[in-house]
């Protein structure tokens, strides 16, 4: 034994010797190569991808030994970049002119270097697309070689861009590897427009249709007789040919798509193939009418059956002759959970004949009387193409929505159709008859009466009959036919998804090469037998009665067949066997395609970028696109920009040159002196999507000359300030260094605006309202923190403000000023109420009768006219304070509360008899030229939109935020009898107004004190000091003549102001100019769509503003402090749409709710025509559509009931005498269901005591005589009503939760206005027949999709799919 174990292990042993000798020569080889390929030269490729097949060109370097061939590199760059090899050229880059497109032999065996390529040296390579066509990009791979071999991915494919799908169109297994294009394959694909997958399946089906195409082909277009754009057999030929000799991957159907009359909107439809396939089929028999192919459709597709019933009794029999074009099959028999496990089980049960009996029993006419009878169909005639539809889409009763059968049916890859011939029915003799009385046959197969020329069709008709007069005959026909009624699949339509939607593709097998193919929109890949089969649908495993809907959604939904008759069968046309008029079609549309390529040719060369340009004359900046080929050359290219911009007529051309700009940053990068001959496409770095920066079209005036733009450089724009005219003049250029100190910066800046250095002083405004001294002068620029582009004031006098600190100097403030003054356009009214005070005011301003715009030259007036400026103020603001007096003197008379006054704008202004209960007198008011600012991070920005602009209600819309609006100093205009000095030190330009803030030291009046407003802080501290110092607060209004069509009469302004006041000031200043007191117009902010949103924070800032911003100004009275905007809706408990709206009215804090009820009172007359007593409605809260808290008359408003902006209450109105009286009770809203009558009892509203069970029980009890014991309630479930079917209110529910209250899980019932439901358990359930069910089911499932309510998805309407034999829809409203 031991010898014989050593003899055997020897031989083990001397192999594992060779296999690690191998391995280490190996090994040794490898390191070896290793070594001498670092010794060996290195050669640097770049190679940029000039292509538009991926959203972002790349650029990528490799590093290859010197000795690596040519084809290698072009592998390398394919694995790098991600193409297929072989979709791209590479061309070199190297050099200026790039018309030498030298391209690289891709399948040279040659070394780099003996290529051309440079070691040591970057060699730089463009990526472009090869023959006109974009590189193909490599598509990931989802599995293994082991899956790549066993599973081919037949399913739709995921759209280009998408990351993902679902698992209904793609499983695990499933790769991309099957995936080849068109030259592979040699097919080409259809693009999807939208929604039209199940149009390309079916045309690709008849395109691999021999005897359909080379039919369709023989047709010739008669361009006379019709247009081609209508015609649809010349767009299906054109669609044919294209497939079958574009170089295309994949060819458009809109041309087709607009021949059927339909327009973009159709692309988004989906629709049935089965009905699509219908529809064209008649669309073509309508436009081939008498022509050759008249016949066509039903020589290849129609078929013969006859629908018979026969008596039991007599044998006598009634038939009629049907046609169809296909069969429909029934995936699952109706009531039955198994499904049809193959076509021919489903072909069988098709002609399966049933039997009469019982009150179906037929009335025989020759027994002339009700006798027991078969029905059913009888197979005549099958057609030459035999089309099978498999009727996954179903209707599912009980959730009443259409479903989609998934389970599995096979089917086989040659049908025999000769095992369905009844012959023992032919047998029996008996008496037909040819007879209307037949019953009408329940599938899709469309029905034709055929009679006296059926006989005589057999010699036309393509397909077999089986009708004979004989019956010895007719059985011997039977028996012969049945051996040579043989189809072979060649079309199978899957759908994938569910009966909402989903995606069509094809599996067609080509009749060439017995090669099974997938035809999946743009995208055709071969398959095979057995990825067939995988459309069989259902799933592995068995899961019983869900089976289906567990199962997958990808499944065959349409079969097509072909005879197999070597007689008849077909083979494509070849080339040289077309017609004349398709040779000439096929010629022009290779015409049409070259043409098509070249111009994508130059469109994929052609740069596209932005284009700016400062008009020389208008000073604005204009953008545009420029477009030019990169091979143009940068001369080429300004003048094309200089025709873009039109500038012609502006300045010459020879004043124009393109510079590289950066838009964001405004920042001039570069200039290009001396490369006017230069491609484009190389000063650009090549053809690109997007790029990284832009263009500006520089101007120059006649004495100027174009400065040089370096890259490195910085841009400043310098501003040179005027301390004693207090201007800004328009900025300066200057380039300059970030290396560079202040001093040589200043220097730089003394050339260049003329002004001495010695004395200069440099702010650099490095962000917004973010000044920097420069005072540091051998301080680099980079160390000071300038950027590409900056902005630096500077100033040169010798005055004393130098010796100040930057912040208290004087150029500070004008710098302050200048940075936060905004400019605003603004409308005033046409008309004011208070127009003759208006006139008033002015004349006492201007001394005569003037307008807003001598108003407004007063104000531009010299220096010498201030005092009139002065006098207008004066008298516009002691006007105001009288109109403001004898308004609130009206309010006292009428008896209208105090807290409608103390609100205004004007509210603390009195009279001289109350000036002694006044909280700040006007003594202490003064109105001035300083104006307080608040604190800035208390301010936000809203502005809400006025339901109504132009009604005349006199309320507008507010924010809750209203409460925070400024504080009495600030929200009041202020007036003193004394003369108003202008601020010093602002020009005399400018109207500028301003308060001194002090303290409240009385009695705070209601609503009026910031301390009470929420979310604001107080202007003062504890000790009553301001918080900050006083600061100017610019404003300067002139007229100003709006472009036309802003509307005649309208008068506008131009104001600056700074936009750190308040909305409150704001208004103030437009007082004078708009005549009427703030409180008595509105200020609307107009956005670009000209839509108006009013602004209505007093306390906010004019901080969301910016340049140029449209204001209007509405008269009408604006909302006090402390008010709000409401909606009031109308609760109708038991009606169908159960929330009316009614009305806007407002609100005030401290207003009870019968104050609000009272107010409503006279609004709900005249708006609404509801006559109503203040004790026979109530208010209650109102949660989106839910009814909520009751309000009690004695609730105060924000002390009781929060209140916000844009507040939603419901009025209810009631039927007796209120029963809430106080917050401890409870309010619910009762509804009895009546089991026995299935159906539900009108609300009713029960006031509990507390929160008790069985106090609702009692209740209850009360109103319905139910025993108590015998109550079962249940909660509402969703938004009131509650609504919920009368077929699943009695088993959904939770009835008779077991709980003692109503405040606990899980009913959670505290607040008022909860739908109960209840019953007597005592009552039985009716029982319905199945009719009365199905009817009901339909009578509720209306009601509740109505009713909005229970309804789980909102699918799409669907549109009738429709051709259109003219070209275009019928214009007829009236017609279905």
């Amino acid at each position: 034994m031991v010898p014989s174990e050593e003899n055997q292990l020897v031989p083990k042993e001397d192999m594992l010797w060779r296999c690690r000798q191998s391995i280490f020569d190996e090994m040794k080889k490898k390191f070896s190569q290793i070594e001498s390929a670092a010794d060996e030269p290195r050669v640097l490729c770049i190679i940029q991808d000039t292509t538009n097949s991926k959203t972002v060109n790349e650029r990528i370097t490799l590093n290859l030994p010197a000795s690596t061939p040519v084809k290698r590199l072009f592998e390398d760059v394919a694995s790098k970049v991600g193409y297929v090899n072989g979709t791209f050229d590479l061309i070199w880059g190297n050099g200026v002119n790039v018309a030498d497109t030298t391209l690289l032999n891709q399948s040279s065996d040659k070394s780099v270097v003996d290529a051309g390529f440079e070691p040591g040296k970057k060699n730089f390579l463009h990526l472009t697309d090869k023959d006109g066509e974009q590189p193909q990009i490599v598509l990931e791979e989802s599995s293994g070689e082991h899956d790549r071999n066993q599973d081919r991915f037949i399913g739709p494919l995921p759209r280009e861009g998408s990351v993902g799908c679902s698992n209904d169109y793609v499983t695990q297994n499933y790769s991309y590897s099957s995936i080849l294009n068109k030259s592979e394959t040699g097919y080409v694909g259809l693009v999807n427009q939208a929604m039209t997958c199940y149009l390309n399946s079916l045309l690709q089906t008849l395109f691999m249709t021999p005897e359909f195409r080379n039919a369709l082909y023989k047709w010739e277009f008669e361009e006379s007789e019709e247009d081609p754009v209508t015609s649809i057999p010349f767009q299906l030929q054109r669609l044919f040919v294209l497939l079958q000799t574009s170089k295309k991957r994949a060819i458009e159907t809109t041309d087709v798509t607009r021949s059927f009359g339909w327009d973009s909107s159709e692309a988004w439809q989906q629709h049935d193939v089965q009905e699509l396939c219908r529809v064209m089929f008649d669309a073509l028999e309508q436009k081939w009418k008498q022509t050759e192919q008249a016949d066509l459709i039903n020589q290849l597709y129609q078929g013969k059956l006859k629908d018979y019933v026969r008596c039991l009794e007599c044998g006598y029999e009634s038939w009629r002759i049907d046609t169809y074009l296909d069969i429909p099959l029934v995936i699952r028999p109706y009531g039955s959970s198994q499904a049809f496990a193959s076509v021919e089980e489903a072909l069988h049960a098709f002609i399966q004949p049933e039997i009469l009996d019982g009150p179906n029993q037929y009335f025989c006419e020759r027994c002339k009387k009700k006798c027991d009878a078969r029905k059913g169909l009888r197979f005549l005639h099958f057609p030459y193409l035999l089309t099978l539809q498999l009727k996954r889409f179903d209707f599912d009763y009980t959730t009443m929505h259409r479903i989609k059968l998934n389970d599995r049916m096979t089917f086989p890859e040659e049908l025999d159709m000769g095992s369905f011939i009844d012959i023992e029915d032919e047998k029996s003799p008996q008496t037909e008859s040819c007879t209307d009385s037949g019953a009408e046959n329940e599938g899709s197969c469309h029905s034709d009466q055929m009679s006296n020329d059926f006989s005589n069709d057999d010699g036309v008709d393509e397909g077999i009959c089986l009708e004979s007069n004989s019956t010895a005959e007719r059985i011997s026909k039977v028996g012969i036919e049945k051996n040579s009624l043989l189809y072979e699949l060649f079309s199978v339509m899957v759908h994938s998804g569910s009966a909402a939607g989903g995606h069509y593709y094809a599996c067609i097998k080509s009749f060439n090469d017995d090669q099974w193919y997938s035809f999946n929109d743009q995208h055709v890949s071969r398959i095979t037998h057995e990825d067939i089969k995988k459309t069989y649908g259902g799933t592995s495993g068995s899961r019983g009665y869900y089976s289906s809907a567990f199962a997958s959604s990808t499944n065959a939904y349409m079969l097509i067949y072909r005879l197999k008759d070597p007689t008849r069968n077909a083979k494509f046309l070849e080339v040289s066997d077309y017609p004349d008029h398709i040779k000439r079609l096929v010629q022009k549309e290779k015409e049409l395609e070259e043409q098509e390529k070249r111009q994508r040719e130059i469109e994929r060369n052609t740069c596209k970028i932005k284009l700016f340009c400062m008009h020389p004359v208008k000073q604005i900046m204009m953008e545009n696109k420029l477009e030019v080929h990169k091979d143009k050359t940068l001369k080429e290219a300004v003048e094309i920009a200089y025709k873009i911009m039109d500038l012609e007529e502006a300045i010459p051309l020879d004043f124009c040159r393109l510079v590289k700009y950066d838009e964001f940053h405004d920042y001039l990068e570069r200039s290009y002196e001396g490369e006017e001959d230069t491609p484009m496409g190389i000063l650009l770095g090549g053809v690109k999507s997007t790029y990284m920066f832009d263009l500006l079209l520089e101007t120059r005036r006649p004495e100027q000359t174009f400065q040089c733009y370096k890259p490195g450089e910085v841009m400043v724009k310098v501003h040179v300030v005027d301390l004693k005219q207090e201007t800004v003049a328009p900025p300066v250029s200057v380039r300059a260094y970030l290396n560079q100190t202040v001093t040589e910066f200043k220097y730089l800046i003394s050339k260049a605006v003329h002004l001495p250095a010695e004395t200069m002083r440099i702010v650099l405004e490095r962000c917004y309202n973010d000044m920097r001294l420069l005072n540091v002068a051998n301080k680099t620029l980079k160390a000071e923190g300038f950027f590409r582009s900056n902005k630096v004031f500077v100033e040169s006098s010798e005055s004393q403000d130098r010796q100040l600190a930057f912040t208290d100097s004087h150029l500070w403030k004008i710098l302050d000023r200048h940075a936060n003054t905004i400019r605003l356009y603004v409308s005033l009214p046409e008309q004011s109420p208070g127009s003759q005070f208006r006139r008033t005011v002015f004349q006492k301003a201007s001394g005569d009768s003037s307008n807003v715009d001598e108003l407004c030259q007063r104000v531009k007036g010299p220096l010498g006219n201030m005092k009139s400026v002065e006098a207008i103020l004066e008298e516009s603001t002691e006007k105001l304070k009288t109109l403001s007096l004898q308004q609130q003197q009206q309010d006292m008379d009428n008896g209208d509360s105090s807290k409608s006054t103390e609100a205004s704008d004007f509210e603390n202004i009195e009279s001289p008899s109350n000036e002694v209960d006044s909280s700040a007198s006007a003594e202490n008011r003064e109105l001035e030229n300083q104006i307080q600012v608040s604190d800035p991070e208390n301010f936000q920005s809203e502005e809400r939109s006025d339901s109504d602009v132009n009604n005349d209600r006199s309320t507008s819309s507010v924010d809750s935020d209203i409460l925070s609006s400024s504080h009495s100093s600030d929200t009041l205009c202020n007036v003193d009898s004394a003369s108003i000095p202008l601020a010093n030190g602002l020009d005399s330009h400018s109207i500028t107004s301003s308060r001194r803030s002090k303290a409240n030291e009385g009695k705070k009046e209601t609503w009026d004190t910031a301390e009470e407003d929420s979310g604001t802080d107080s202007e003062y501290d504890e000790s009553g000091k301001s918080r900050g110092e006083t600061q100017y607060m610019y404003f300067k209004a002139e007229p100003y003549i709006a472009e036309e069509g802003s509307g005649e009469g309208q008068k506008w302004l131009l104001i600056h102001v700074d936009k750190r006041i308040t909305l409150s000031a704001f208004k103030q200043h437009l007082e004078p100019l708009v005549g009427v007191p703030s409180s008595q117009f509105k200020v609307f902010r107009v956005y670009a769509s000209n839509q108006e949103f009013e602004s209505v924070r007093l306390n906010e800032t004019l901080s969301s503003f910016s340049d140029d911003n449209k204001i209007t100004i509405r008269l009408g009275r604006a909302l006090k402090k402390g008010e709000y905007r409401v909606k009031v809706y109308q609760l109708l408990i038991n009606d169908p749409e159960p929330c009316k709206f009614l009305l806007d009215s407002v609100f005030a804090k401290g207003m009870t709710v019968r104050q609000s009820k009272e107010e409503l009172l006279p609004q709900l007359r005249e708006q609404c025509g509801l006559d109503l007593t203040v004790d026979r409605f109530r208010l209650r809260k109102k949660t989106w559509k839910n009814p909520g808290t009751v309000f009690l008359d004695y609730h105060v408003y924000e002390e009781d009931i929060n209140i916000s902006s844009n507040w939603e209450v419901f009025l209810e109105i009631l039927d007796g005498a209120e029963q809430m009286k106080s917050m401890s009770q409870l309010a619910v809203l009762s509804r009895r269901w009546r089991p026995s009558e299935m159906k539900l009892d009108p609300f009713q509203e029960v006031v509990l005591e507390s929160s008790s069970v069985d106090e609702l029980k009692e209740k209850l009890s009360e109103i319905s005589g139910i025993l108590v014991e015998n109550i079962e309630f249940a909660k509402g479930r969703g938004t009131f009503p509650c609504e919920i079917s009368v077929l699943e209110i009695h088993q959904d529910l939770d009835w008779n939760p077991k709980v003692s209250t109503l405040n606990v899980w899980p009913l959670y019932i505290c607040d008022d206005g909860a739908v109960i439901f209840y019953r007597d358990k005592t009552e039985e359930v009716v029982e319905l027949t199945e009719e009365q069910r199905n009817e009901l089911m339909k009578k509720e499932s209306s009601r509740l999709q109505k009713t909005g309510h229970r309804v789980t998805y909102s699918p799409r309407k669907e549109k009738a799919l429709k051709i259109y034999l003219d070209g275009a829809p019928n214009k007829d409203l009236t017609q279905d």
